[in-house]
């Protein structure tokens, strides 16, 4: 027995050894680090080099469970007030209508390719319905991408709130399966979801006031802070399940709210969860690993890449576009956030939970799902980077890199200390002056400790010292930091730099080009602001007149601070511009416009009838002009002619025939001519 604790503890660390190891060929190469801790898994299986057997699925399922409200907690801990303001609202919608239009999507592929029941091939849609925290937070805080804000919060708040509505949809339709559903079954999902989700949410945000309570209460040893942490979030996980609601969601609210209050302590317990973080999804992804059993995939091979296929080229995009079209993303970043929809460990240990309660159809789903996620991190996960370049959505880093150290001043939670090593190019070694709000309390220069007032300017390589609060330290980065990635560059950011509150017509003034009469009181930034919609990122850029004006610095509210200008306009790169994805605006130009095309042809349409109409109407009075031509009077020629004609009948017809006496004219008083003219007439 304790032997073979002994083996499992030997062969538990040496996983966890080589998986860190990995990592180093994850970076070089660019493959997802995920993806490479479950091939560690893989490879130490039962088909693996390793040929480890482990068929325990309940066990896999307590470690993932576990694992996963350890990474969600940190979280909900690392998500900042303001980036939840900024996507709250296209992260809820994309959390839990995007997963139940993934699901039905899904569903209904899943039913024609592994001809399940319906409501097992909806299970399977529930199963890999939800992107994965892990890989989503890893690949935007790990893998160097520059998104706008607005993006970026979007994908992480939306990673780390859509997985207890998978978990609710899985467990929900597995109960379904097993003991089978009312007549009503989507009446029962509605209870199941409000019971669920509102008990994490309320239960999420009394645990998260109660720890913070707790912390700041209670004098505890500096070193078991973080630990104290760690066991009341799994404390509140376990309490919120068994009471009937979702316990994920209830350890990422509580998180949520503990990192964004003021509580002792913080920086050690962030930088333990991120400790702790690392380790379990090491351990869930290895452990998931383990538990496949590769010789076994090779009847759901076609199949689970044809459902990841639909589920990266279709459901997702779908899902993406019917939620965020009502936010007016631009059609590229609607693009991003559909493609960064990979699927990791949740979808394998949901994939679990079948296995457990008995459904018949269980491994067969598990398979499927594990090759779908093997699909998708390697399609999706291996391209995110590329894809940003491609869509052109990359902006420019606020500042280049920084070397800092954060330091817990005992008992105080609006102060810290915070060691910042100089870099030889930053703003304060080339002669900017650091705030009067943070005086260095202490400098290291060459291995001597200097006081501030006695070491003069800081230099390049100096180890610097200072207590701030903790709002403040973004501020100082900008200061310590070395200079961003094309920070200097001319073309990106312009030739000259003013305040965001000079004035337009000084500038116009001092370089000579026109200014609008209506924009001579504003400033630069009031003039960007005005003409540049949504948040202003650093490079944003917007010609005026014969010049551009440029955003080259902003703070965390997206508040310019500093504005280039370029003398000459750049010749405009065209930017790539995607066929889908249209937001609501573009949706309703085109309806407007599809509008106006139909009534410009129904107003030709009525003119073309009433030009035929007339046309018509004219050929009809020629055809009865000519109809009624014979009976028309003479013309006076005519009637001379034939007045002409009847006389010289008249003489011919009143000379008697042989043997007959003629009549006497009447005496009438009229000549013969004119009598004959009056009787024919």
């Amino acid at each position: 027995m304790i032997e073979s604790m002994n083996l499992v503890i030997l062969i538990a660390s040496i996983l966890v050894v080589v998986a860190v190891f990995t990592s180093l060929v994850s970076f070089r190469v660019g493959a997802p680090l995920l993806l490479v801790f479950l091939f560690v898994g893989l490879a130490a299986g039962e088909d693996g080099i390793g040929g480890i057997m482990f068929d325990n699925a309940p066990l896999a399922y307590f470690i993932g469970s576990i694992a996963l409200a350890l990474i969600l907690f940190d979280s909900g801990f690392e998500t900042q007030l303001r980036t939840l303001k900024i996507a709250a609202g296209p992260s809820l919608v994309l959390a839990t209508f995007g997963v139940l239009i993934t699901t039905g999507v899904i569903g209904g592929v899943t039913w024609l390719v592994l001809d399940v029941p319906w409501l097992v091939a909806l299970l399977f849609g529930a199963i890999v319905s939800s992107t994965d925290a892990a890989a989503v937070f890893f690949l935007l805080r790990v893998g160097g991408i520059n998104l706008r804000d607005r993006t970026r919060s979007t994908l992480e708040v939306e990673s780390g709130s859509n997985d207890p509505m998978a978990v609710f949809l899985t467990i929900s339709l597995v109960e379904l399966i097993i003991l089978g559903g009312g007549e009503n079954i989507a009446l029962e999902l509605l209870q199941r979801f409000i019971l669920q989700i509102g008990l994490g949410a309320i239960f999420g945000l009394a645990g998260g006031y109660a720890l913070v309570w707790m912390i700041n209460r209670v004098k505890l040893e500096p070193g078991l802070v973080p630990i104290i942490t760690m066991a009341l979030a799994l404390s509140l996980f376990g309490a919120t399940s068994i009471l009937g609601g979702s316990g994920f969601l209830a350890v990422y609210v509580a998180g949520l709210y503990a990192g964004n209050s003021n509580m002792k302590m913080s920086v050690g317990v962030r930088r333990f969860q991120h400790v702790t973080t690392w380790l379990a999804q090491i351990a869930m992804f290895v452990t998931l690993g383990l538990l496949a059993t590769p010789s076994e995939f090779g009847t759901v091979v076609l199949p689970g890449v044809i459902l990841a296929l639909v589920l990266v080229f279709v459901a997702r995009p779908v899902a993406v576009w019917l939620c965020l079209m009502f936010f007016n993303f631009s059609r590229n970043d609607t693009a991003f956030i559909s493609w960064v929809g990979l699927r990791g460990a949740v979808s394998i240990l949901l994939a679990i939970v079948p296995m457990v309660e008995g459904v018949p159809e269980g491994q067969l789903l598990f398979n499927t799902a594990f090759i779908v996620v093997i699909t998708s991190l390697l399609l999706q996960g291996w391209t995110i980077r590329r894809m940003a370049h491609w869509l052109g959505i990359i902006v420019p880093a606020r500042h280049g890199p920084v070397d800092r150290i954060d330091l817990e001043l005992p008992g105080n939670a609006n102060q810290e200390i915070v060691v910042y090593r100089v870099h030889e190019a930053s703003a304060v070694a080339t002669g900017h002056r650091i705030p009067r709000w943070a005086r260095p309390s202490l400098i290291l220069r060459d291995g001597a400790s200097l006081r501030p007032h006695s070491a003069g300017p800081v230099q390049g390589g100096d180890q610097v010292y200072i207590i701030t609060p903790p709002k403040h330290v973004d501020l100082l980065d900008q200061l310590f930091a070395g200079p961003a990635e094309g920070a200097n560059d001319v073309e990106l950011f312009g030739d000259f730099s003013f305040p965001a509150d000079t004035r337009i017509a000084d500038i116009g003034r001092l370089y000579g080009f026109a200014v609008d009469a209506d924009d001579t009181e504003l400033t630069v930034a009031e003039i960007l602001e005005r003409d540049l919609p949504g948040d202003l990122e650093l490079g944003d850029r917007m010609p005026y007149g014969t010049v551009e004006l440029i955003v080259r610095r902003t703070d965390d509210e997206h508040d310019v601070l500093e504005v280039g200008l370029a003398v000459e306009q750049q010749k405009a790169k065209p930017k790539r511009r995607i066929p889908i994805f249209q937001s609501r605006s573009e949706l309703l130009a085109i309806w407007k416009d599809w509008q106006k095309r139909k009534r410009a042809e129904k107003n030709a349409a009525l003119s073309d009838q009433t030009s035929s109409t007339a046309k018509q109407i004219d050929d009809r009075t020629d055809e009865a002009d000519v109809t009624e031509a014979p009976d028309a009077p003479d013309t006076s020629d005519d009637m001379i002619d034939d007045v002409a004609d009847d006389a010289v009948n008249d003489t011919a017809g009143d000379t008697p025939e042989d043997g007959a006496e003629a009549p006497e004219p009447e005496d009438s008083g009229k000549k013969p001519g004119k009598a004959g003219r009056s009787k024919k007439s």
